[in-house]
């Protein structure tokens, strides 16, 4: 049986990597006493996927594992026993939201982002402000928003493994909008066209003649992760299953 786990990461662990996060599910399913299945080989490990990794510094409250538990299984439970003794063996900064059980001919977590969905807001501590950073909020940039997506083309440059590229993130920018000083957007989270939180920012501000402020002086929160139907409609990850 394939379960997706919607999870939220806030505070300090906000700064924790991919690695880590995996780490420590392994374990919290274990001290939950869910009967996840493994792979078979000289080397078993749990069977489960992550959706789009989170960057560090980022939180969110959009994030997806996906899991294969055996069926039947060994100590029987439903979705909100399950998602009870997950968040009993979690730490303060992850949290488990809901957990839905896939159809057999659903694809991974990974496999199946399409997009996300993100606010930026400047911090408002005393460290941003003796860091001499001008900006207090982002509603300067809402005058600019209409004709920066008027443009048929934004380019921005990233660095690969092979090197720095250009990259036109223009056709993967769904929406972008100011609402009391905090920036939203809809962007492209796939592994072909995934756009930076980050990126976007810097492309919009130096459109707008701003100064982009330090990383760590924003606060990047990931909303949601979705996939798309076979009608092309973006959807929650978490909408492709149901309860059980």
């Amino acid at each position: 049986m394939k379960l997706r786990i919607q999870f939220s990461k806030y505070g300090p662990l906000r700064f924790i990597g991919h690695l880590d996060v995996m780490r420590f599910f392994q374990k919290a399913i274990r001290r939950a006493g869910i009967d996840i299945a493994y792979s078979s080989g000289f080397s078993p490990h749990q069977i489960m996927s992550f959706a789009s990794p989170l960057g560090l510094g980022v939180e969110s409250r959009g994030e997806y594992l996906d899991i294969q538990v055996n069926e039947p299984m060994k100590n029987p439970m439903n979705a909100q026993e399950m998602k009870g003794r997950l968040n009993a063996a979690c730490v303060e900064g992850i949290e488990i939201l809901r957990i839905v059980r896939l159809p057999d001919n659903a694809g991974n977590a990974m496999a199946s982002v399409a997009a996300a969905s993100y606010t930026a807001a400047m911090k408002q501590d005393e460290s941003v402000r003796q860091a001499g950073v001008s900006l207090s909020d982002f509603s300067c940039l809402e005058p600019v928003i209409p004709d920066f997506l008027a443009q048929d083309q934004i380019f921005i440059t990233k660095e690969t493994k092979k090197g720095v590229s250009r990259m036109d993130i223009r056709p993967g920018i769904f929406s972008l909008s100011v609402h009391d000083g905090v920036l939203e957007f809809l962007v492209d989270a796939s592994s072909a066209g995934n756009i930076k939180p980050y990126a976007l920012l810097d492309a919009l501000l130096s459109f707008a003649g701003k100064e982009t402020p330090p990383f760590w002086t924003v606060q990047f929160t990931r909303l949601e992760t979705f996939t798309r139907t076979a009608d092309g409609k973006l959807i929650p990850l978490g909408d492709v299953g149901e309860a059980f």
